[in-house]
């Protein structure tokens, strides 16, 4: 891990990151994009690797988050990391972005909620043991008032899910939520961090396979159901 160059890319809310593992060491950047990822992505990578002197073919490989999120922002990580990834020849990791909320959090227990509009979050709950994030709920799809409930012990509740439904989750979670931090989003830091622990042991995919991960299916409301 420490001799690796990895190069991960975030763009699953509206916030647009790009970062570089370098022998152990982070570089990073970010841009509020709102909608314009595809736009700044690109320009993101090529600076942070001119900063550093290396090309596409210096990297040993790519991360990207990849989900739950938006539609759209999950699938430019996704296609620009598959396609940096198959032009270097090199492997690709995804990391999930609740997860990668969960790192960002330094809490030791993390509720990570993004919102996923339509009047529902994007959940998952992470606890940390011995330096490694076990899943308490694995990614799901569901309703802030009925999200899963959580076991015993102090919380951190963060991610604009909190934003967006915060008087609901913490109806939901009274006594369990220690503090909430409801403007964290993932980035790319965290998920170039997670992402060195998968390539050493030799978790990491070829480019054509790797995947979003959606959880939704569905990305708007019928006029009947607004």
């Amino acid at each position: 891990m420490q001799t690796m160059k990895i190069l991960a890319l975030e763009t699953s809310t509206e916030l647009c990151s790009a970062a570089l593992w370098l022998d152990g060491k982070v570089d990073a950047r970010e841009a509020a994009a709102g909608q314009r990822h595809s736009e700044l992505l690109l320009p993101m990578i090529e600076a942070l690797l001119a900063r550093h002197r290396l090309g596409a073919r210096d990297l040993d490989g790519i991360a990207f988050g990849a989900g739950p999120g938006s539609f759209t922002g999950l699938r430019i990580a996704c296609g620009v990391a598959q396609g940096i990834a198959f032009g270097a020849g090199v492997p690709v990791v995804g990391i999930g972005t609740l997860l990668a909320l969960a790192e960002r959090s330094q809490a030791e227990r993390a509720v990570c909620c993004i919102d996923a509009r339509m009047g529902e979050i994007y959940h998952a709950a992470y606890e940390k043991r011995n330096d490694s994030w076990r899943a308490v709920h694995e990614p799901s799809l569901c309703k802030p008032d009925v999200a899963p409930a959580l076991p015993d012990g102090r919380w951190t509740g963060c991610g604009s899910g909190f934003t967006a439904y915060r008087t609901a989750l913490e109806r939901r979670y009274a006594g369990r939520l220690e503090r909430v931090i409801d403007d964290l989003a993932p980035h790319a830091r965290e998920v170039v961090m997670l992402a060195a622990v998968e390539f050493k042991r030799g978790a990491a995919v070829a480019a054509e396979l790797a995947a979003p991960l959606y959880v939704r299916n569905k990305v708007a409301l019928r006029v009947d159901e607004r």
